[in-house]
């Protein structure tokens, strides 16, 4: 593997308008981001990856983006963003922002124009039909529901969108649509950016002719995934986006990348890869149903063990992955993967040494660092979240009653990671000294970064450990480079792995309640991490408390 600047990196998401309010709106921006840069160094963050703080109506919280090339007032102003790129700088820490170009918002300048003229220039910059009565050009499901077709305000043709109605698909097979997209990537790299976390990039190759699929719901559409498992040729524009851009600076990219087949991991995040890393959703998307998140199976400590181990062994060595527990799209981790009723401060612990440990890039989530929980909601009324809105629409037309409803998206609800982040036991988890745009969890009196730092036993100095731990010259080309093997993989309850490279390092997480007894094939000589006080050994065996997670030097 070529060694790059960023493989030793620890990276951090920043949901700006839910991370810090600097002038009492009630929303997160960029000047607040600026005050808590030494938060972040002092934790030991090196790579900041911003959600879009773009132009945009907010329909999809910034993903529809109005203007690529302006910063919303909401968020601050252009000279903000580049005092934040400065003062990055001084810290060595690296900023990225969202790419988000499988669409744009209808409020851009580009659809506005299509509307006027459907026929010209940027008529063709998205995919446009002409609209027939009582039929659709396609019965393809938007991932926010409905139909991924629209009327074309003005004219006698619709067009396509397979997110929100205000986020019409960009049409990536017109050459001219992609040559504005390189220009503005290396319009903010010049900039001083050094990268993008690029969003929902797999969309951006339709099966062409577009063509229906048979239906999977009463609704008569059919998932968008149909069309997608289809598509062929996406590989011809991401390695010219490329080589026409980041790989001229040496800029990072990750990718937001669900359906990759194995033989094309090389293609993706290989020497020659298109992007620098991509995200491991194996996780996320455990339990899934194509009826709904009312259908959707619970993640079990033996299931989350094999879905990473099952990533890790698909990608090898081939490339690096980018390792979450969270984002802006999930409920929070430990809410998640900690089995109900058990989410304390070492089982916490636990389940951020045996994610952070794995091989690839750690991206740590803001407030996962705490170990932030889901919220609890009372109505569907407190949630904003668009897909969480569509989703209690199809549980109640499964025939859930509302209470039932609301249980069941509420576990899943991207509002759950989106609520403002929890700085002090003042008002409003010290977020704002307005009136919050979203509720912060009540559980901010409790759980918040004022106390923790204050703790050195806390989640937030576990965090810092292990950064320090990865950082550490004497265990660095172990843990950054060095091979990963499970252990005792068949044990119930049990995550354990050795990362194997000028070291060997067990990582063993007791994922139960209960105590578990192991025994180790050979002595070891340190314990690196422990998030107990002691190791209890007897007779040869290491006796491990509930959700006891060991990092030893063997």
């Amino acid at each position: 593997m070529v060694k790059k600047w960023w493989h030793d990196k620890v990276a951090y998401q920043i949901y700006p308008k839910s991370f810090y309010d600097s002038n009492g709106d009630g929303i997160g921006d960029i000047p607040g981001i600026i005050s808590k840069l030494d938060y972040l160094r002092e934790l030991g963050v090196d790579i900041i990856w911003l959600s879009p703080c773009y132009q945009s109506p907010l329909a999809d919280q910034g993903y529809d983006i109005s203007d690529y090339y302006s910063i919303d007032p909401r968020f601050g102003t252009m000279e903000d963003m580049e005092r934040l790129l400065v003062e990055a700088q001084k810290r060595n820490m690296y900023i990225l922002m969202d790419l988000v170009v499988n669409h744009c918002s209808d409020e851009h300048e580009w659809f506005r124009k299509a509307c006027e003229d459907p026929e010209g220039k940027y008529g063709n910059f998205f995919y446009l039909r002409d609209k027939k009565d009582g039929e659709l050009p396609t019965n393809w499901r938007s991932y926010f529901g409905g139909p991924v077709w629209e009327d074309l305000p003005g004219t006698n043709k619709q067009y396509l969108h397979v997110f929100h109605k205000k986020q019409p698909d960009l049409n990536w097979e017109n050459p001219e649509l992609r040559e504005e997209v390189y220009k503005n990537i290396n319009w903010w790299l010049d900039k001083g950016l050094s990268g993008f976390r690029i969003d929902a990039i797999i969309n951006i190759k339709k099966a062409l002719p577009l063509h229906s699929y048979a239906p999977d719901r009463e609704d008569g559409l059919c998932s968008i995934h149909a069309m997608l498992q289809e598509a062929r040729g996406i590989g011809e524009f991401l390695g010219e986006m490329r080589d026409r851009t980041f790989r001229k600076y040496d800029a990072f990219s990750v990718g937001e990348v669900f359906n990759e087949k194995p033989e094309e991991i090389p293609d993706f995040i290989g020497d020659n890869g298109y992007f620098s890393s991509m995200f491991d959703f194996n996780e996320t998307i455990f339990g899934g149903s194509a009826k709904g998140w009312y259908d959707a199976k619970p993640i079990t400590p033996d299931d989350y063990k094999r879905c990473c181990f099952e990533s890790q062994a698909k990608v090898g060595d081939i490339g690096f992955l980018s390792n979450i527990i969270e984002n802006h799209d999930e409920p929070r981790g430990v809410s998640r993967y900690i089995p109900e009723g058990d989410c304390f401060t070492e089982s916490k612990k636990m389940l951020a040494a045996l994610n952070f440990m794995l091989r690839g890039l750690p991206f740590i989530y803001q407030g996962q660092e705490l170990g932030m929980e889901n919220n609890h909601f009372s109505s569907i009324d407190e949630i904003d979240d668009i897909s969480t809105h569509d989703e209690y629409r199809v549980a109640l037309d499964a025939g859930l009653s509302p209470a039932e409803a609301l249980e069941a998206v509420s576990k899943y609800s991207r509002d759950n990671a989106r609520t403002p982040m929890q700085w002090s036991d003042e008002a409003n988890a010290g977020f704002t000294t307005g009136t919050p745009w979203l509720n912060v969890n009540p559980n901010y009196t409790k759980i918040n970064a004022a106390s923790q730092i204050n703790d050195t036993d806390s989640v937030w100095h576990f965090y810092k450990k292990l950064i320090a731990l990865r950082k550490n010259p004497a265990y660095k080309q172990t843990i950054v480079y060095g091979s990963l093997e499970p252990a005792w993989e068949d044990r119930h309850n049990l995550m354990a792995y050795y990362r194997k490279g000028d070291k060997t390092l067990l990582v063993v997480g007791n994922y139960q309640r209960e105590k578990q007894e192991i025994t180790l094939p050979f002595s070891y000589s340190k314990v690196l991490l422990n998030n107990y006080k002691e190791v209890t050994e007897e007779n040869g065996a290491i006796r491990l408390y509930g959700y006891q997670v060991l990092i030893l030097e063997m």
